[in-house]
């Protein structure tokens, strides 16, 4: 199983490109099952998640194509996928797919609404607290499908297709709203979705299915509006750049010092981030090509963050504020509302001597000079970056275990920081 090794102590200085967004690649993915014609994806990410849904969507029987770099192309480029849903000959996605992998159960949906059954897995993914499948089959119940939980898996039907009909979600949920949108855009009349999660992602997405022919309005406010269509069309599209990626780059940046180009990160997408680093000492300067963060000389001031649903500070940058608050002068207050169980980069940050005590949801980080390197194993994708962050700045040399977790939503990790400088590099084997 591969490793990471980091030597701490040097600065970032360069550029990161920053890549597709992991978290609408995936679902923009999962749409082209609403069409029989090709949908063309640019920019999607290099990732271990992208392919294991690949491998699901294959299962369908649809057909991907992947492109990679051509003549002048920037070596970070994401990748463009040819996908098409011709001809959908299988409408289960087996537990040995789905378990793998909590948004590959999101492909209930598309089936749904074009091939009218579907029989669908319960999820696996990332060990963080339940994240229950409830929300995501009361709307589908809401536009008229039947389901039953048999054995395990979700079996969905609606003979005569989806109908229009008012969702409100008791709590913004993301999967909830990605769901409820790609079902609604074939459902006979109009669907209103309440309380829908505002994530920049569920923009990208419902621009990608208005080009397909669908009619969505408000993504991006608590309330979309859904007029059903009766047949989505091919589209090319491509994939906004990923603010958690961007997020955990000028985390890094404030941890080490230095100086770096986010390019093609788009401010905008993750503000109230940014606000925050701002706040603990660094400088963050949009700009035409992304967002160039620095800290030269200054310390880490300690902060106070609640994550909450956007535009507010986003759990998944929660545990990399962590690591940088592990060196801040002073202490530090960081609140999960969004998962329960998620403060389990706490003990592996502890090896490295950060001292972080927890009260319910609220982490409390008494920050210190320095972090002395230590071997850590990463629990979950977010986390394991965390450790990542907290060795760069680290004394000594850092051993990060199971890395596939990385591989599920960084592209190029090793790479892309050893280009500014890290010490960094993957041990196979």
């Amino acid at each position: 199983m591969d490793r990471i090794r980091i030597v701490g102590g040097n600065k970032l200085n360069g550029i990161i490109p920053i890549s597709g967004a992991k978290n609408a690649a995936l679902p923009l993915m999962i749409a082209s099952l609403l069409t029989d014609e090709t949908l063309i994806l640019d920019n999607v990410p290099r990732l271990a998640d992208v392919a294991q849904l690949q491998r699901i969507l294959g299962n369908h029987g649809l057909d991907i194509m992947s492109k990679g770099k051509r003549p002048g192309d920037h070596e970070y480029q994401g990748q463009t996928l040819h996908i098409s849903a011709a001809n959908i000959i299988d409408t289960t996605a087996p537990y040995e797919l789905v378990s793998k992998m909590r948004a590959s159960f999101w492909v209930i949906a598309p089936l749904l609404a074009r091939m009218h059954v579907a029989k669908v897995s319960l999820p696996g993914g990332c060990a963080i607290g339940t994240r229950p499948v409830d929300l995501l089959i009361m709307a589908l119940e809401k536009l008229g499908a039947e389901l039953q939980i048999d054995g395990g898996y979700v079996i969905a039907r609606a003979p005569g297709g989806l109908t229009g009909a008012e969702i409100d979600f008791p709590k913004v949920t993301v999967s909830g709203t990605h769901v409820a949108l790609m079902a609604a855009t074939l459902a006979k009349g109009t669907t209103v979705i309440n309380n829908a999660a505002c994530e920049p992602e569920i923009v990208d997405v419902a621009d990608c299915l208005n080009k397909m022919g669908a009619k969505i309005s408000g993504a991006g406010t608590p309330r979309i509006v859904i007029e059903g269509v009766k047949k989505l069309h091919g589209a090319r599209h491509t994939v906004l750049p990923d603010r958690i990626e961007a997020g955990t780059y000028a985390m890094a940046v404030a941890m080490t010092g230095g100086d770096v180009q986010l390019a093609g990160a788009r401010p905008e997408l993750l503000q109230s981030a940014l606000d925050v680093l701002t706040e603990a000492g660094a400088t963050i300067t949009p700009n035409n090509e992304g967002i160039r963060v620095t800290r030269n000389g200054a310390g880490i001031s300690p902060v106070k963050v609640t994550t909450a649903p956007f535009p507010g500070f986003p759990t998944d940058l929660q545990a990399q504020l962590m690591a940088l608050m592990a060196c801040a002068k002073g202490s530090s207050h960081i609140t999960e509302t969004i998962f329960e169980n998620r403060f389990m980069h706490v003990q592996e940050l502890a090896r490295f001597g950060a001292r972080i005590s927890l009260d319910g949801e609220t982490a409390i980080i008494d920050g210190i000079a320095k972090l002395r390197g230590a071997p850590v194993m990463a629990t979950d994708l977010r986390a394991s970056v965390s450790l990542v962050i907290a060795a760069l700045a680290a004394e000594g040399e850092t051993t990060v275990n199971r890395v596939y977790h990385l591989d599920r939503g960084f592209e190029r990790l090793e790479e892309k920081l050893s280009a500014c400088g890290a010490t960094i590099e993957r041990i196979s084997g």
